[in-house]
């Protein structure tokens, strides 16, 4: 972070508030390791229980299969959408991992809060709960130094956070409403979806499903502030849900409204434009995706299945087929070498493990029952 931008979000905090968030530390508390473990490649997977909220550390082997290795209460407590049954956040990237400072955030949707933990290889350290600066968080944004939470209820809305260390900071003047009507129902349908940055973060990308079928972006300043008012780029009937950036900086979007996969590109200016024609699934709710090099793979949780497609920039996208999973298929992670992929099925709190083949085909190897997750949503790999 360059001097001159930090002067301007210490001067957005105020120097008090960034002093707290320095100085400020919750007790790690009730880490509970269950075995020496493997501290190599771990994968992480939030529970959401509204009886206390946890993430699950797992221990990746050589041959991708998993073994717990660790529970960890967040501090706070999970939440449930009205509506939802498979997917009690009814969004993607509520487990978000900051790889350059080795720090977990998790959202605790039931408290109105964000837990930070300090990542040592498969244990983690709690080091913070902050208010999520609105009402039921279910999405985190890392770019560099900067954090944004997503929160669903009450309008929805954005919050802007900065890193002090292994704490967050939030940024009043960085929060940004986004009008969706608060009494719109199911809940589960009509809140947003997530929240990213683009690839070079400049922009802040937000799904709002059938809130109002939007990809808004907000245009973000130097300092990491977002604009006034965000652009707001309709599509109407499609629910737009979860989404991912390709290769070629492509925003890959499921639409849960089609049962399809929507090709989009971003202009500075924070207007979207489709390329091509959306590719059906030819499953039922469509709405998470996760990304592995040209392969992109799409959550259909009431077809407990994984529809895969190879990206590609001549030809769009192909469709390599589906996967079978456990029941309701909600949110995935890929390992970092890109060898395996971890499903997250929420009817019964089930990760199933996944063997990525080199054409893009997925070989099912195993999985796991997570204690308490039923519904649950997040989850990240190493």
């Amino acid at each position: 972070m360059t001097l001159a931008r930090t002067a301007r979000i210490t001067a957005a905090i105020g120097t008090a508030t960034l002093a707290a968030a320095a100085t400020f530390a919750v007790p790690a508390s009730a880490a509970v390791p269950l075995e020496t473990g493997h501290h190599g490649s771990p994968v992480f997977v939030q529970t959401n229980s509204a009886s206390g909220n946890a993430v699950v550390a797992y221990d990746r082997h050589a041959d991708g299969t998993l073994t717990a290795a660790g529970r960890y209460p967040t501090g706070g407590l999970g939440g449930t959408l009205t509506g939802s049954v498979v997917d009690h956040l009814a969004s993607q990237g509520s487990l978000a991992y900051d790889s350059k400072h080795h720090l977990l955030y998790a959202v605790n949707a039931g408290s109105n809060t964000v837990t930070v933990f300090a990542v040592q290889g498969d244990r983690l350290k709690r080091t913070q709960e902050v208010a999520s600066g609105g009402s039921f968080p279910v999405g985190i944004a890392v770019h560099d130094n900067t954090v944004y939470v997503l929160n669903a209820l009450d309008g929805g809305a954005v919050q802007g956070f900065v890193r002090v260390g292994d704490r967050l900071a939030a940024v009043p003047s960085w929060h940004r409403g986004l009008g969706l009507d608060p009494a719109a129902t199911p809940q589960f349908t009509h809140t947003p979806g997530q929240i990213a940055f683009t690839p070079d973060g400049s922009r802040l990308v937000v799904t709002t499903k059938a809130a109002t079928n939007s990809i808004v972006v907000f245009p973000l300043g130097r300092s990491g502030a977002p604009a006034a008012a965000p652009v707001v780029n309709s599509l109407p009937g499609t629910v737009p849900f979860g989404f991912v950036f390709d290769a070629a900086g492509r925003l890959q979007v499921t639409e849960a409204g089609t049962n399809a996969v929507a090709t989009f590109t971003v202009a500075r200016d924070g207007k979207v434009t489709p390329v091509g024609a959306p590719v059906a699934t030819g499953q039922a709710a469509t709405c998470w995706i996760v990304r592995d090099g040209r392969h992109v793979y799409a959550s259909n949780a009431g077809s407990n299945s994984l529809s895969g497609f190879r990206t590609d920039s001549r030809h769009g996208l192909t469709p390599l087929g589906n996967t079978t999973t456990d029941g309701g298929t909600v949110d995935a992670a890929v390992s970092s070498d890109g060898r395996y992929l971890y499903a997250q099925t929420g009817a019964q709190g089930i990760v199933d493990e996944f063997r990525v083949n080199r054409d893009g085909s997925l070989t099912g190897i195993g999985s796991v029952t997570v204690p308490d997750a039923v519904g649950g949503e997040g989850i990240v790999a190493l």
